[in-house]
């Protein structure tokens, strides 16, 4: 059980930093006159928000596959799940995060603003930023499609994968309390990883125009507030 516990764990704690990014100034703006945000806190707030949804996206993933493991492979589990591979693991999720947050960040910020900059957000997202710019954003929409349906459709494609396997495996188990135990510990991740790609895809992976500004500010606080409030409860189900 501990690489699940630790992915669990760095899992709490991505939640905390992806919404810390975002919640703060948040509750700011509700409460001071003066709703602003400087260019370059727009900048720094946009970049660490995409490396930890990011990150998160990638470990979702990782969970994925060690759950693989230990139902579909249980002799091979201690061996392969060690803790230099969990540790690789997220290690990897943080610099996938990385990557796409600077080419992301890269994109939206290198076209030219000529104001008003009124963002019409909740905080700084590629979307309503994409609103502001004063040039053609066609080749930086098709940049965002790319990016955010590699890293949406990459991790979602391995889950898939893991699951399908996992389901098989817990189909030709003969013990009831042994399907119910396997289905115990997959549920809440199930659960938990169709709402984040849920919301993720309807953000970013989706034409545009196909939204309104009221329906992209409410997902947006869904998924910055209310999913890391909803992770600790989804995943103490299974206890």
């Amino acid at each position: 059980h501990s690489p699940m516990y630790f992915f669990l764990s760095v899992l709490s704690f991505l939640d905390i930093c992806y919404s810390s990014v975002v919640t703060p100034k948040l509750l700011v703006n509700f409460m001071a006159s003066d709703k602003s945000i400087s260019f370059k806190g727009c900048v720094v707030q946009l970049t660490f928000f995409v490396v930890h949804v990011t990150a998160e996206s990638f470990l979702l993933a990782s969970m994925a596959y060690d759950r693989f493991m230990a139902i579909c492979r249980p002799l091979h589990y201690s061996s392969v799940m060690t803790t230099g591979t969990c540790l690789q693991l997220v290690a990897a999720s943080y610099a996938l995060g990385g990557v796409n947050s600077a080419l992301q960040t890269g994109n939206v910020f290198a076209l030219p603003f000529c104001g008003p900059n009124q963002v019409t957000h909740y905080f700084c997202d590629i979307p309503p930023l994409l609103h502001l710019a004063c040039a053609d954003t066609a080749t930086a929409r098709v940049v965002l499609y790319i990016l955010s349906s590699l890293v949406t459709l990459v991790p979602a494609a391995v889950i898939l994968t893991s699951y399908s396997l996992v389901l098989v495996a817990i189909g030709r188990m003969r013990s009831a309390a042994g399907r119910e135990k396997a289905l115990s510990t997959c549920a809440s991740h199930f659960l938990a990883i169709t709402i984040f790609y849920g919301t993720v895809v309807f953000t970013y992976v989706q034409p545009h125009g196909f939204t309104s500004d009221t329906s992209d500010q409410v997902v947006s606080v869904f998924y910055t507030i209310v999913i890391p409030m909803l992770n600790p409860f989804i995943y103490s189900l299974r206890n």
